[in-house]
């Protein structure tokens, strides 16, 4: 009993960890080159303690990379890293910039007691570095005659390749940026700013702008729902007919990415369909040749016993004599009948 009371102090130090005292949320994703603002909320009796934010998946083997006991520079924008705490709004904030794909991981907000004896409070969140293409909004939506504006952004990696605007159905409707890094045109107008952002610029709206279009940089892309209202009538008389099709926004389901992989899943899908109809077509073989042989074999003993009726076609008495023949079935399967 001692040593259980024993084990049990020990363990206080803990508690606070399974309580929550600091939370976060739970997992950050973004774009390489981009940068992360992670809230990390505390408990109020930690106002005036130090936090920190530090790199690993291990509280005693984690790196620090910010504390609020450390000189802050004065542009956060630019720094790799900073931390600022707000303990009227009992949360710190940590600002990472951007970012590589090599540092996706795990990350913990801590806040620092100061005891030995006790394990400082921390929280985990997990962040990913990825490489490809987003937007802002994935629906924009504008009045007839109006301009929307798209914002597609992209990893670090695609900032010096051909960015594009397609419509969603084909690539011969794509317009691209080429080398200068932008396009205009009386009802596009794109421009890339060569950092992580292209942006997309549709004039003078029609109904038929309204669809489904790819932002595309390199061989990533992602799709923009585009919404097109009716202009606003200028009269104050009432509407007596519900709108005709032309005069509505139109939806469409989501389109389809044109990559090669939506071509390869198809191919994969025949190629199981034939597999599996090439076995069911072989088993199928098998069972008819069975059964084939079964009635050849059949045919051969009506055969036997008819050779043996003709051997005593007159006489009777012979056939009852064959009756008291003793048969012998050397093979139950094949059914071979041999008299003696």
């Amino acid at each position: 009993m001692p040593r259980l009371s024993i084990l049990t102090l020990s363990l206080l130090p803990w508690i606070p960890v399974v309580l929550c005292w600091v939370t976060t949320v739970d997992e950050v994703s973004v774009l390489e080159g981009g940068s992360i603002t992670v809230p990390c909320r505390y408990d109020p009796k930690y106002a005036n303690h130090v936090k920190y934010w530090c790199s690993g998946s291990m509280r005693e083997f984690c790196t620090s990379l910010a504390r609020t006991d450390e000189t802050s520079s004065t542009n956060p924008s630019k720094d790799k890293v900073s931390i600022f705490d707000d303990p009227a709004q009992e949360m710190f904030t940590v600002t990472m910039n951007n970012l590589k794909e090599t540092q996706s991981g795990w990350y913990l907000c801590g806040v620092e007691l100061g005891n030995g004896w006790k394990a400082d409070d921390v929280a985990y969140t997990k962040v990913k570095v990825i490489h490809g293409v987003s937007v802002v909004n994935s629906m924009v939506s504008g009045e007839e005659g109006s301009s929307v504006t798209v914002q597609c952004l992209y990893s670090e990696r695609f900032r010096e390749s051909e960015k594009k605007w397609c419509r969603s159905g084909g690539w011969s409707s794509c317009l691209s940026t080429g080398s200068e890094g932008s396009y205009e045109d009386t009802s596009v107008a794109i421009s890339d700013d060569r950092t992580g952002t292209f942006t997309v610029t549709l004039k003078k709206l029609q109904m038929r702008d309204a669809g489904w279009y790819l932002c595309s940089a390199g061989q990533q892309q992602v799709a923009v729902q585009v919404q097109v209202r009716p202009r606003a009538s200028t009269t104050t008389e009432p509407v007596t007919s519900p709108p005709t099709p032309s005069q509505s926004a139109v939806y469409l389901p989501p389109p389809k990415p044109i990559t090669k992989e939506s071509w390869n899943s198809h191919r994969y899908m025949l190629e199981s369909i034939a597999v599996c109809s090439s076995l069911l077509l072989l088993v199928g073989l098998a069972v008819l040749a069975r059964k084939l042989w079964i009635l050849h074999k059949e045919d051969s003993e009506l055969r036997h016993f008819k050779e043996m009726k003709e051997r005593f076609p007159d006489n009777p008495s012979g056939m009852s004599d064959l009756q008291h023949v003793p048969i012998a079935f050397h093979n139950k399967a094949t059914m071979d009948v041999r008299a003696y």
